[in-house]
C-alpha cells in the first residue's frame, strides 16, 4: 500500500467517525473543554482558605479582597460552565471565562512561567474556538455543525483558537536525546503544523487527540496519588488543562478548519 493510499485510508476513517459522532461530538469537545473550569470552579470551594490567603499573602490586599478574588473564581467558572453545557449566551459565557484566565495569570504570576502561560494561552485557544461555534449555532440543520458560508470574524477566529491550541503541544515536548523522545517531538510538530495550517485538519487533529489523551493518562494520572500529597493537585490540574486542549481539538474534528486554512484553499483551486 502506497503513501497515498495510506493517507486516504486515514482521512476515510476521520470521515467516518464525524459522521457517526457528529451529533454527539460538540457536546463531548465542550464538556471536555470547560473541564478545567469546572474542577477549577470546585477547587476554590474546597480549597477555600488557602486560595484566600495565599492571594493576601502575595498581593497584601486584604481579608476581603482576597475572599471576594476567591468568589469571583469561583462564581465565575462555574455559571460560565453552566451557560456553555446549557447553550445559553454562550457568548457572554466565553466572555467571561476569558476574564477569569487573563485574572489568574496576573493573580498567579503565570505571566513569568513560560510553561504555564502558554497553556492558558492554549487554553483561550480553546475559547475562541467555542465562541466560533456559536456563532454558527441556530444556522445549521445540526448542532455545533457549521453552515457552508462563514463570516470573517469566525474565520479568524477558528485559525486563532487553532494556532493557540498548538501552544499546549509546545510545552509537552522533551529536550533529551532518547530515540522515542525525539519520535515523539517530530510526530507531535508535525501534527501541530497541520493543525496550525489547517491541511488534512480533521485527521491531523483526531490524531492529536488520541496521542494528547494517552500521554495525559499515563504522566497526569493524579488519582494514582494520595490526595494530602501536593503532587495530587498538581497533576489534577494538568490533567484537567490538558482534557480542555482535547476538547477545543474535538471541536477542531467537528466544526472543521474554517475559511482560513489550506484545506478550504484547496477547495478554491
Amino acid at each position: 500500500m502506497g503513501q497515498n493510499d495510506l493517507m486516504g485510508t486515514a482521512e476515510d476513517f476521520a470521515d467516518q467517525f464525524l459522521r457517526v459522532t457528529k451529533q454527539y461530538l460538540p457536546h463531548v469537545a465542550r464538556l471536555c473543554l470547560i473541564s478545567t473550569f469546572l474542577e477549577d470552579g470546585v477547587r476554590m470551594w474546597f480549597q477555600w482558605g488557602e486560595q484566600r490567603d495565599y492571594i493576601d499573602t502575595t498581593w497584601g490586599c486584604g481579608y476581603a479582597l482576597a475572599s471576594a478574588f476567591v468568589l469571583l473564581n469561583l462564581l465565575g467558572q462555574l455559571t460560565g460552565c453552566v451557560l456553555v453545557l446549557s447553550r445559553n449566551f454562550v457568548q457572554y459565557a466565553c466572555f467571561g471565562l476569558f476574564g477569569i484566565i487573563a485574572l489568574q495569570t496576573i493573580a498567579y504570576s503565570i505571566l513569568w512561567d513560560l510553561k504555564f502561560l502558554m497553556r492558558n494561552l492554549a487554553l483561550g485557544g480553546g475559547l475562541l474556538l467555542l465562541l466560533a461555534e456559536s456563532r454558527s449555532e441556530g444556522k445549521s440543520m445540526f448542532a455545533g455543525v457549521p453552515t457552508m458560508r462563514e463570516s470573517s470574524p469566525k474565520q479568524y477566529m477558528q485559525l486563532g483558537g487553532r494556532v493557540l491550541l498548538v501552544l499546549m503541544f509546545m510545552t509537552l515536548l522533551h529536550f533529551d536525546t532518547g530515540f522515542f523522545s525525539i519520535l515523539q517531538n517530530i510526530v507531535g510538530t508535525a501534527l501541530m503544523i497541520l493543525v496550525a495550517i489547517g491541511f488534512k485538519t480533521k485527521l491531523a487533529a483526531l490524531t492529536l487527540v488520541v496521542w494528547l489523551f494517552a500521554i495525559n493518562v499515563y504522566f497526569n494520572a493524579f488519582w494514582t496519588i494520595p490526595v494530602y500529597k501536593p503532587m495530587h493537585d498538581f497533576l489534577k490540574y494538568d490533567f484537567f488543562q490538558t482534557m480542555s486542549v482535547i476538547g477545543g481539538l474535538l471541536l477542531v474534528v467537528a466544526l472543521g478548519p474554517g475559511g482560513v486554512s489550506m484545506d478550504e484553499k484547496k477547495k478554491e483551486w
